[in-house]
């Protein structure tokens, strides 16, 4: 089945893969210019910025509520291949949390709250833990974590700092910013079309 631009969200391309088209939750945002393929969920409040690239082709996805995933980034999974678990590892982003511009997320699971910054690449089977953060430009080599609470840097990342409860209420504070601003778009884009 080809892909198709979607009527609930103006310049998105929606494309169903292997019999699996992405269910987004209607609350959701999803800026134009952004692609979503197979099996892939959205869930309530995410937005997902422009040009965006979410694809489920050989394994799942999923986003959960009032997660925002900002422009440029690409979202993958990995499949069962020799060297991989027998069912490989699929993209599990879990609730508020913040992926930076330009990130690239790749077979891992990304915790509630979770942050992951700009420019940074976590790769597959990697897991960054609730309330803990891999900064701006960093590496997550294959099958690292990022323990709560914690802060790490560099290219292979490595544990910096623990976070301070400043840091933990700012991140809340950008997810609520994000959802308000989600809605100021998706309501220009409607007004505008």
């Amino acid at each position: 089945m080809a892909g198709h631009l979607s009527a609930d969200h103006p310049g998105v391309t929606i494309l169903p893969f292997n019999g699996k088209t992405p269910v987004i939750d209607p609350s959701a945002f999803i800026a134009p210019g952004c692609h979503i393929i197979g099996d892939v969920e959205i869930g309530a409040d995410v937005s997902i910025w422009y040009n965006c690239v979410i694809r489920a082709d050989v394994n799942i996805i999923r986003i959960g509520a009032r997660t925002n995933i900002q422009d440029g980034t690409v979202l993958h999974c990995d499949s069962g291949s020799p060297g991989n678990p027998p069912d490989g590892w699929p993209t599990i982003i879990g609730e508020e949390v913040l992926i930076g511009h330009m990130a690239m997320v790749h077979g891992c699971v990304l915790k509630d709250r979770a942050f992951v910054g700009l420019g940074s690449i976590v790769m597959s089977g990697c897991t960054v833990e609730s309330d803990a953060m891999l900064a701006a430009g960093a590496l997550l080599a294959p099958g690292k974590t990022v323990p709560h609470r914690q802060l790490w840097t560099g290219r292979p990342a490595r544990y910096a700092r623990d976070l301070t409860d400043e840091a933990l209420i700012t991140m809340r504070e950008s997810v609520d910013h994000y959802v308000h601003n989600g809605k100021a778009h998706k309501g220009a884009l409607k007004a505008d079309g």
